[in-house]
C-alpha cells in the first residue's frame, strides 16, 4: 500500500483541544516536554506524525489518557461495559468521581462523560466554580446536598435530580452529615479526557 492510501494517525487535535481546555500554551506545553514550541506546534497541525516517545511526553505533560488518543484506531464496538473493578477515578481534594462511561470522539458533538460523584461532609466540588461549556445532569443516591448556581442556592436530596448550563458558576456542596453519592452527567466531557 502507498503512503498516500495510508490513514495517517491524527493525533493533533486531540492534543491541541485537551491543551486549550487546560489553558497551556504551546511554549508551555514544549518546555515540560523537553522539545522545541514548534514541533508541538506542528504535531497539533498534523504536520508531522510524532516519534512514539515524544508522544507519550506529551500525553503525560497533559495528563491524556493513552486510550482517548487511540481509541478510534481499534475496533469499534457498539457496546461499552466498565466493570465496577475497573472504572477509572479522579480525586479532587476531598472529591471523588468515579467513571461511569468513557467519552469517545466519535460521538461528536453527542460526546459526554458520566460519573459517580462522592463527597464526605462539609466538602464540595470545584472545577464547575467558573463555569465552562456545555450541560450537567444530576441525580442525588444518598445524602443531602446544595448546588450553588450563579448566585442562588438549591436544596438537594436522595432522590432529587438537577440540570443545568454549565456556563455559570455552579458547586455542589455536601451539607449533610455522611458521604453525598450521586450520578453526574457533563457534556462536552471534562474530567475524562
Amino acid at each position: 500500500m502507498s503512503q498516500s492510501k495510508k490513514t495517517p494517525f491524527r493525533f493533533g487535535e486531540k492534543i491541541r483541544t485537551v491543551r486549550e481546555r487546560k489553558g497551556y500554551t504551546l511554549k508551555v506545553v514544549a518546555q515540560r516536554a523537553g522539545v522545541s514550541e514548534s514541533l508541538v506546534s506542528q504535531i497539533e497541525r498534523n504536520k508531522v506524525s510524532p516519534a512514539i516517545d515524544t508522544l507519550l511526553v506529551l500525553a503525560d505533560v497533559l495528563d491524556i489518557n493513552l486510550e482517548f488518543l487511540f481509541e478510534e484506531y481499534r475496533r469499534e464496538r457498539p457496546v461499552q461495559i466498565i466493570h465496577s473493578q475497573e472504572r477509572r477515578t479522579v480525586e479532587e481534594e476531598c472529591v471523588i468521581y468515579e467513571e461511569l462511561a468513557k467519552p469517545t470522539e466519535s460521538d461528536g458533538n453527542h460526546s459526554l462523560e458520566s460519573y459517580i460523584v462522592k463527597l464526605p461532609p462539609n466538602c464540595q466540588t470545584l472545577r464547575g466554580s467558573y463555569g465552562h461549556l456545555g450541560r450537567e445532569l444530576g441525580f442525588i443516591i444518598k445524602g443531602k446536598g446544595q448546588l450553588q448556581y450563579e448566585s442562588k442556592t438549591y436544596d438537594l436530596e436522595e432522590g432529587d435530580s438537577v440540570s443545568y448550563s454549565a456556563s455559570s458558576p455552579h458547586t455542589l456542596v455536601n451539607v449533610g452529615n455522611e458521604t453525598l453519592t450521586a450520578l453526574w452527567v457533563v457534556t462536552p466531557p471534562q474530567r475524562f479526557v
